[in-house]
């Protein structure tokens, strides 16, 4: 486990295999997390900051650029290109420009906040949930490979809590805390953004209607 204060220059944490842990207090560039391959990666705001992390960036663009594997939590909003190409790592952000998820073959995100245009572009794989509440992603995400819908089953919001939670833990966000407190409320602003290929391969269904077809 490492742990730094300050600004992180590009690619911070790149190629991180399991069992490495980097934890910042400040913020990165370009990259971080490029080529992710197991470890995990914890970026929250300074002590004693007056910033409101979910409407301040806190990583630049082309985060987990082909990653893997691994985790990255950070308290504050993504660039462009957020987790583009990403195959297999976990993340959670509140926020993030355009080009999100895009060519994503695996692993899952949650964005905590509004997301920029052509979302999920050429997304194939993996799970993404957005938290809505301005009410945008209609008119943001690019729905040619992939559907977007309220969270319907039980399974999948026991998975979202947890990593909602998971996030708090780690870098003591605010609108984490916020989302906890009120969850089966909060619950209510989230779309489950799926790629249609992916629909009836799930080993958990996104609705009780995937169970009935897969049945048949």
């Amino acid at each position: 486990t490492l742990k730094f204060k300050g600004s992180a220059g590009q690619s911070f944490g790149a190629f991180g295999i399991q069992g490495l842990k980097l934890i910042l207090e400040g913020e990165a560039n370009d990259y971080v997390g490029k080529g992710l391959s197991g470890a995990t990666i914890s970026i929250k705001l300074k002590e004693g900051s007056n910033l409101i992390s979910n409407e301040n960036t806190i990583v630049g663009n082309t985060v987990l650029y082909g990653a893997t594997s691994g985790y990255l939590f950070a308290s504050g909003q993504a660039g462009e290109r957020f987790a583009v190409r990403n195959s297999g790592a976990i993340a959670v952000v509140e926020g993030c420009d355009s080009n999100g998820c895009e060519y994503m073959t695996g692993g899952s995100v949650v964005i905590l906040g509004d997301v920029g245009d052509n979302f999920a572009a050429g997304m194939t794989g993996g799970m993404s949930f957005i938290y809505d509440i301005s009410q945008k992603l209609e008119k943001k995400i690019n729905s040619e490979t992939v559907i977007f819908q309220k969270i319907e089953t039980k399974y999948w919001k026991v998975f979202l809590k947890n990593l909602v939670k998971k996030h708090f833990q780690e870098t003591d966000s605010k609108i984490a805390k916020k989302i906890l407190d009120n969850f089966e409320i909060e619950m209510n602003n989230f779309y489950q953004i799926c790629p249609k290929e992916m629909i009836n391969k799930l080993e958990n269904p996104i609705s009780e209607i995937e169970k009935v077809n897969i049945a048949s």
